[in-house]
């Protein structure tokens, strides 16, 4: 259970910290303060601030886009005058001179996400002179003719390994 004196502490330092780096939270307090709840709801339960108003995996590593601040939100403010769930906004939007509009989804799909990560990873290698092996158990990464007979960290057996790269 998030307690008020939680979302207070958090709201305060988001503030400030938004203040420092040149932005601005959503001058809705309420609102905003529902926002701070979600992200704070997030960390409990995948121990990172994914961002409310998205759904996270779980997986650190494949939200890494959207921990707050998200990848998304410089080009959504400066797009729209807010990122995705209005969190951030324009001086513009703080100063009533403008307002935010919808904004649309900017993140790409879990498959187009996942693409664009392996694609970086060959082109980061190059040609490797052997195929690379993952664990599916724990991630493990091995370059070999062949996968391992067991996993060294897991110990898995050699059936639970896939082609990676």
């Amino acid at each position: 259970m998030i307690t008020e004196a939680e979302i207070d502490s958090r709201y305060q330092r988001l503030d400030r910290e938004a203040r420092q780096g040149g932005y601005n939270l959503n001058p809705d307090i309420a609102f905003t303060r529902n926002l701070v709840r979600g992200l704070l709801v997030n960390e409990q339960r995948y121990g990172y601030m994914a961002c409310p108003c998205r759904i996270a995996s779980g997986k650190k590593e494949e939200d890494l886009d959207i921990i707050c601040p998200c990848d998304y939100r410089d080009p959504d403010l400066n797009d729209y005058g807010a990122c995705y769930c209005a969190l951030y906004v324009s001086g513009d939007v703080v100063a009533g001179k403008s307002t935010a509009g919808p904004i649309p989804e900017r993140r790409p799909s879990r498959a187009e996400r996942k693409e664009a990560r392996l694609k970086g990873a060959r082109e980061a290698l190059g040609t490797l002179a052997y195929p690379v092996w993952r664990c599916r158990v724990c991630g493990y990464l091995c370059a070999m003719n062949n996968p391992p007979l067991v996993c060294p960290i897991c110990k898995a057996k050699q059936d639970r390994f896939e082609r990676f790269l």
